[in-house]
């Protein structure tokens, strides 16, 4: 019996996930896989159209923040890498189902809307999986870094951290799936323009709301009498 406890003692234990780990990570999941469909809607923001993808990359600038702000920088880079799965496997299934026939039974005017949405070219494809993960590994480098700098401003750290990588996103994401199509400066400069807008006012206080929630959720419950 000494034995057998010993070994159970010295078996690997396991991992428990956080509330808020898990819960973010199926928020991630979600926001990387919808992300493509909305960049199909250019939305005007004053003067400025922009690609509605951007809303959902925030999300995930604003998630991988308070993930690294909660649980470390290894943990969101972790997150991130694990994005990569739900982001190519949806680019997997569209393909798939695009090149299945169609019901006899449906509308054409929806065929052709749908496919109008769901293609892409292998360009933008590769484009989105660079920017993604590029941007997203960007976003908790400076975050972390800034934060063992020193800074104890969340806002500051998530805003800088935000501009930057949403910069770089840009500058992958519009190169990559556009030189050579047409000249891409306009598109560019509109596209950073609008994302260092949008992370300055949306992502530093839905930062501090996402971590206040990350803490709630792992709030211990309280004792029963």
């Amino acid at each position: 019996m000494t034995s057998e406890v010993q070994a159970a003692a010295n078996a690997p234990q396991p991992t428990i996930l956080s509330p808020s780990l898990f819960a973010f990570a199926i928020f991630y999941g979600g926001m990387v896989c919808i992300a493509g469909v909305l960049g199909n809607k250019q939305v005007a923001l004053g003067p400025l159209a922009v690609e509605a993808g951007i809303f959902a990359f925030l999300m995930l600038v604003i998630t991988s923040s308070a993930v690294a702000e909660l649980h470390g920088q290894g943990t969101a880079k972790r997150l991130v890498v694990v994005g990569f799965v739900p982001l190519i496997v949806s680019l997997l299934l569209t393909l798939l189902v695009l090149g299945i026939p169609a019901a006899r039974d449906m509308a054409p005017e929806r065929l052709a809307a749908f496919e109008t949405v769901m293609g892409g070219t292998p360009r933008i494809w590769l484009g989105g999986i660079l920017a993604y993960g590029t941007s997203q590994i960007l976003n908790v480098t400076i975050f972390s870094w800034l934060k063992r700098e020193g800074s104890r401003l969340l806002w500051l750290r998530s805003a800088v951290a935000s501009v930057l990588s949403q910069i770089v996103d840009t500058l992958i994401f519009i190169t990559v799936a556009f030189y050579g199509v047409f000249p891409i400066t306009e598109l560019l400069l509109g596209q950073m323009l609008a994302k260092v807008v949008l992370s300055l006012i949306l992502v530093p206080p839905l930062v501090y709301l996402f971590v206040a929630l990350g803490r709630r959720l792992d709030r211990p419950p309280r004792a029963t009498a």
